[in-house]
């Protein structure tokens, strides 16, 4: 494996940021403006784990970065339209998102949501013109796996359960049901995804699934002590907000050391999905480091 994590990540931050520009809607095709905003909600902002998630998950099948670029945008839309709806006023009502102004504020809510609603569908269609597989079923389930992971049993889902939650005591069980399904189910499609653009068994499919599974939740719990630790210009999105919501979190529930003994626990078990792997997993074993002790 050549090259250390940074560089690696540098070099597939780069590269994607241009697939992105190439596979959004160009800002002077109509209708203009929504094409605009669009490629704001998009475009330079992120750490694009998700994305990386999936180029990882490809480079251990042996999959093409054509293939990859496309699987991994159609992961990123996804995620980017839950931002942009998340940030709108009837949900979050939040201001700030990746160091700028929110897609509602830089526009307008009726142009947010109809961005929201253009990413998501902009997602499937690359899924389904593009050949990434050669066997057509393996493809169609990749339809199947960005749909069921972003809907009411995935992301949407977790999202409706966050909702619900404001002002509620949950217990940790309740709270891991709704992040395995609002943030974790996203990072798994994109693992998987990645994977299907190459040869893969049932049996490692199993494994890298369940390594999503931690790293997913992981994800959340960091998110959650960076965002009672961490100040706004760092996190580039508005800091505690989710205390000043009466939301719950891992550090309510569980205080901050027993939160980061939870992410660190988290951490080791998805390592350990990975044992069979070898070096060929040695990418998604840096971004599962990444994601655990980031500082932002």
């Amino acid at each position: 494996m050549q090259g250390d994590f940074s560089s690696w990540a540098k070099t597939h931050q780069s590269r994607f940021e241009q697939a992105l520009q190439q596979l959004l809607p160009t800002a002077d095709l109509a209708p203009q403006r929504l094409h605009q905003a669009m490629r704001y909600a998009v475009l330079d902002g992120g750490k694009r784990v998700r994305p990386l998630l999936a180029f990882a998950a490809g480079e251990l099948t042996g999959a093409s970065l054509a293939h990859l670029n496309i699987a991994a945008a159609a992961v990123e839309l996804i995620h980017a339209y839950s931002l942009v709806h998340d940030d709108m006023p009837c949900m979050d009502d939040d201001v700030l998102r990746r160091g700028k102004p929110t897609c509602h504020v830089q526009y307008d809510e009726a142009t947010a949501l109809l961005v929201g609603d253009s990413l998501q569908t902009l997602a499937f269609q690359l899924l389904t013109e593009h050949h990434l597989n050669e066997d057509a079923s393996k493809q169609l389930e990749m339809v199947k796996l960005l749909a069921i992971a972003s809907g009411s049993r995935g992301m949407a889902g977790g999202q409706a359960f966050d909702l619900d939650s404001v002002g509620k005591a949950l217990t940790i069980p309740e709270l891991e049901f709704m992040h395995i399904h609002k943030t974790g189910m996203l990072i798994r499609a994109a693992i998987l995804l990645g994977a299907h653009c190459g040869n893969v068994s049932d049996a490692q499919l199993s494994k890298l699934d369940h390594f999503g599974k931690c790293v997913g939740l992981a994800f959340q719990v960091v998110d959650d002590v960076l965002d009672s630790e961490a100040d706004t210009a760092t996190l580039g999105k508005t800091a505690g907000k989710d205390a000043d919501h009466n939301k719950p979190t891992y550090v309510t529930l569980l205080g901050v050391a027993a939160a980061r003994e939870m992410a660190q626990q988290l951490h080791q078990s998805a390592l350990d999905a990975l044992a069979d792997f070898g070096d060929s997993a040695q990418r998604l074993r840096e971004l599962a480091d990444f994601i655990v002790f980031r500082k932002f």
